[in-house]
C-alpha cells in the first residue's frame, strides 16, 4: 500500500511538473498578411486564418491589416481573423486609409494584461509600435518604415521602451531591412535575433529577408531556444510567415 502511494505521488508530481513546464512553451509567429491579399491578387481572410491555424501559434504579430476600409468592404479584418482562429486580438492603427484605418495587430491565445501603441516615424506613411504585456513576457509588434533614417529612429524609441520593461521582451514583425543592414545591427545590440536569415519576400519566389523575431538580450539566458523556421506558404500573402518555438525558463 505504501509503495502504491509513493508511486501515485511520484506520478502526480511528474504530471504537475510536465504541465507547468508546458505552460512555459511559446510558439510565436510573425506574418505580414497584406490585408489577406494573396499572390493571386484575391482577398481571402479565411485563407489567411488557415495559414495561422495550421501551425497553432500562441501569439501572432500581424502587419498590413485594414479596419473597415472601403477596399475591405467595411469589414474589420482583424476581428474576423480573431473569430476564425479563436484568438484574442488588439488592433493598432497607423494611418487613416480609404474610409477606415490601416495598421498592425496581435492575435494571442492568452488575453493580454495590457496593450497600447506608440507612434513611430515613417516618411512614406506613419508607423506604430504595438506593446502587449502578458503574464510572463511583453510582446512588441512592428512594421518599419521603408526609410533607413526612420528605421534607426524607431530603434531608439524601442530602446527607450525596453528600458522601462522588467519582463522578457520579444519583438516581431516586418522590419523592411536586410540582416546585414545598419538597422538590424543596431537592433542586435539590445535584442538577440532568433529566427534564421531566410528570405521571406516575395512569397512566391523569396529574394529578401525582411521578417524577424527576437528577444531582448537581458532575458536571452532565461529562454530555451527550441526551433525556428520559415513557413513554406507561397500564395496567401506577398510575405511568408516566420515561426519560433521557445521555452521560458522562469
Amino acid at each position: 500500500m505504501k509503495t502504491q502511494l509513493i508511486f501515485v505521488l511520484t506520478a502526480l508530481l511528474f504530471f504537475i511538473s510536465v504541465e507547468a513546464d508546458s505552460q512555459n512553451d511559446l510558439r510565436i509567429m510573425t506574418y505580414n498578411i497584406r490585408n489577406g491579399m494573396g499572390m493571386d491578387m484575391k482577398p481571402d481572410y479565411k485563407r489567411t486564418a488557415d495559414v495561422i491555424n495550421r501551425f497553432h501559434p500562441d501569439i501572432v504579430a500581424i502587419q498590413e491589416i485594414d479596419s473597415v476600409t472601403n477596399r475591405s468592404s467595411k469589414r474589420f479584418v482583424l476581428g474576423e481573423l480573431s473569430e476564425l482562429t479563436g484568438m484574442h486580438y488588439f488592433y493598432a492603427p497607423a494611418i487613416h486609409y480609404d474610409g477606415g484605418k490601416y495598421g498592425i495587430g496581435v492575435l494571442s491565445n492568452e488575453k493580454p494584461l495590457h496593450v497600447h501603441y506608440l507612434p513611430l516615424p515613417g516618411r512614406e506613411e506613419a508607423r506604430v509600435l504595438l506593446i502587449a504585456e502578458f503574464d510572463k513576457f511583453v510582446f512588441l509588434v512592428v512594421h518599419f518604415s521603408l526609410t533607413s533614417e526612420d528605421q534607426l529612429t524607431s530603434i531608439g524609441i524601442i530602446q527607450q521602451e525596453l528600458a522601462k520593461i522588467k519582463k522578457p521582451v520579444f519583438i516581431a514583425g516586418d522590419f523592411n531591412a536586410h540582416p546585414d543592414s545598419d538597422v538590424m545591427k543596431l537592433l542586435s545590440k539590445d535584442f538577440k535575433i532568433l529566427t534564421p536569415p531566410e528570405k521571406t519576400y516575395p512569397a512566391d519566389k523569396p529574394e529578401e529577408c525582411l521578417d524577424y523575431i527576437a528577444i531582448d538580450r537581458r532575458s536571452y539566458k532565461y529562454v530555451l531556444f527550441q526551433n525556428s523556421f520559415l513557413v513554406n506558404e507561397p500564395e496567401a500573402s506577398d510575405h511568408r510567415p516566420v515561426l519560433l518555438d521557445v521555452k521560458l525558463s522562469r
